[in-house]
């Protein structure tokens, strides 16, 4: 254990040049964007000085020096900055919208996981067969249709033709009461108040955006799954694991599958992370309260505070996912210690 926690506080430190780059970056690159978040917030009719009246409300006025560490001195504090667009907290905004987020990714991961794991394995034990062929239309298929394309064909069959989906608005119908904020993800906090009939109806909300970007995610799984079991089954060690005579199951699951697990974990947190921060046409097509949607209102208005606030937050969460990847490693296989990394 000391040394796993000793691991862990190492990984911690190197993610921090990391995370002041970003900091560093997300700043300059947010000043640099076209328009004046003074002039929009004045209003079009407004003149010069009440322009410059909100330049120096919103400390625009300072140099980007003087700028900068105002931001990181807030920072410091535990203060992401106001938003300019919401007038509420960016760390307020962030924690109310980044459950939707969450919710829409894991679920689409899970059922992603869910489909492409088992096909790849199928195609890659059973290679130039109809499954092998389904693995690669299904790959190319959901590389190359972008993921506003799927959701708009989606809403159009199964809401418009067939009416069998809920209008794509928002995470709950106006029909249902919110359950109450337990931990922002609707069917957990539904399913903890026994609100069945709620959950139903999150679940139906969930359904088609979660499959518009399960989707998108299952190519690169599926690649990966059917490559690195095809390397794996190539292997020595299973030539061998065959030639002591055991079985087809125990070679494929307890010796192959294992160890072409760890590029496919290794692909399943970059595309975890990618999808997190670029859902942002999915919740737009269904008007989905996310952190991505959140984050392009921001731009378009230009608002500082907002736009360098979920640049950080999506830091982090890459940080942390890395550090999960890292544990999840040695738990799948114990040739790759702590010590020796």
């Amino acid at each position: 254990m000391p040394g796993r926690l000793k691991t862990v506080l190492i990984r911690i430190a190197q993610a921090i040049p990391v995370v002041i780059g970003v900091v560093i970056i997300s700043f300059v690159l947010t000043r640099a964007l076209p328009g004046d978040p003074a002039v929009y917030f004045a209003g079009m009719a407004a003149d010069e000085d009440s322009i410059a009246q909100v330049r120096e409300n919103l400390g625009l006025d300072k140099s980007l020096p003087e700028q900068f560490l105002v931001y990181v001195s807030d920072l410091a504090s535990g203060n992401m900055g106001t938003s300019l667009s919401t007038g509420q907290p960016v760390a307020q905004d962030l924690a109310s919208r980044l459950p939707a987020s969450l919710e829409l990714t894991l679920t689409a991961l899970i059922l992603s996981c869910a489909i492409a794991i088992p096909l790849g394995v199928l195609a890659a034990t059973n290679p130039g067969s109809m499954i092998d062929h389904v693995c690669r239309v299904l790959v190319t298929a959901g590389v190359s249709l972008p993921t506003f394309f799927t959701g708009i064909v989606l809403i159009y069959v199964f809401y418009y033709l067939l009416g069998i989906a809920p209008s794509p608005l928002g995470r709950l119908d106006f029909t249902y009461i919110e359950p109450d904020h337990v931990t922002g993800f609707y069917l957990i906090d539904a399913a903890l108040a026994g609100d069945w009939e709620t959950w139903l109806g999150a679940l139906k909300q969930l359904a088609l955006p979660a499959i518009t970007l399960a989707l998108f995610t299952l190519a690169p799984l599926a690649r990966m799954t059917r490559a690195a079991m095809l390397s794996t089954l190539s292997s020595d060690f299973v030539r061998t694991a065959r030639a002591a005579g055991l079985t087809d199951e125990t070679v494929l699951f307890t010796y192959a599958f294992r160890n072409a697990l760890l590029p496919v974990i290794t692909t399943l947190g970059m595309v975890f992370s990618f999808t997190l921060g670029a859902n942002v046409l999915v919740e737009k097509v269904y008007a989905w309260p996310g952190i991505g949607s959140y984050a392009v209102e921001a731009l378009v208005v230009s608002d500082y505070a907002a736009v360098q606030g979920f640049v950080l937050a999506m830091a982090l969460l890459f940080v942390v996912l890395n550090l999960l990847i890292d544990l999840a490693y040695t738990a799948i296989d114990p040739r790759i210690g702590f010590n020796s990394q």
